[in-house]
């Protein structure tokens, strides 16, 4: 199924793609292995988190990527999975900047990093948030991706106050289909992100799943024109190998004709 997904999403003509990575037991090998694959035929972002891994093992991934010919990693601190909570604390990272300043220091691939226009759940404020993104940038990361979110407003005052603070690198707004309105509002749900109450009105009062679905589309639709006519230099579609959904709003924000 992987493969064909991969497969149609390359007649959209992606920048890139991304693969997540199977942090905490979650079967790592699997997700480097797709990395590889795909890293042959389109620019691929692979991702790195701080849960459970050591600096020796981060830097063999490194070099599996490098000889690849991976474009970028996508560092991130990650969350402990449910079965293993101390997954983070047996790790020999706690920051995903200590992860950006591994990678920038011992590899010549790219480092982008995660951002967070509703703020990170774990930030005392988004001052801080603004602060370690800025780090972030001075340890070596050359772009920024961003979590889910569903207000335009959020992002453009995130990238508005990065830019104040001295952060230039490009952010990258990062947007979920809503193609299936359970599952986007379970993933909103686990990432903290809000979800405007006359969308969640709209979509409880869906007679049926395909009624949600088109619902929950055309807002997120309007959403990508919104975030490009506001400056943003593209979007990240989180595909969830949706390729359907992925598809309806490239060609719906007009980034593919």
């Amino acid at each position: 199924m992987l493969k064909d997904t991969f497969a149609k999403l390359l007649t959209l003509s992606p920048d890139f793609v991304s693969v997540t990575y199977g942090a905490g037991g979650s079967n790592p090998e699997r997700s480097i292995s797709v990395v590889e694959h795909m890293a042959s035929q389109v620019a691929t972002i692979g991702h790195l988190t701080c849960v459970g891994a050591t600096v020796a093992k981060t830097l063999e991934i490194i070099e599996r990527f490098e000889a690849a010919g991976v474009e970028a990693i996508l560092a991130l601190r990650g969350d402990a999975p449910k079965e293993n909570p101390d997954a983070l604390a047996q790790g020999e990272f706690k920051q995903a900047l200590e992860l950006v300043a591994l990678a920038s220091d011992r590899s010549r691939i790219e480092v982008g990093v995660a951002a967070f226009p509703e703020g990170h759940p774990e930030s005392k404020d988004f001052t801080q948030d603004i602060k370690v993104l800025k780090l972030k940038q001075d340890a070596g990361a050359t772009f920024a991706v961003t979590q889910l979110f569903y207000e335009t407003a959020d992002y453009v005052r995130m990238v508005s106050l990065a830019r104040e603070a001295g952060v230039t690198m490009q952010i990258l707004p990062g947007i979920m289909p809503i193609s299936n309105a359970k599952q986007a509002l379970r993933m909103a749900a686990l990432s903290g992100a809000k979800v405007p109450e006359a969308l969640l009105q709209s979509l409880e009062a869906a007679q049926d799943e395909n009624q949600a679905r088109a619902i929950g589309m055309k807002y997120t639709v309007a959403l990508g024109k919104e975030l490009l006519a506001a400056g943003a230099p593209g979007l990240h579609i989180f595909c969830l190998n949706q390729v359907a959904a992925a598809q309806e709003i490239a060609i719906g924000v007009g980034l593919v004709a």
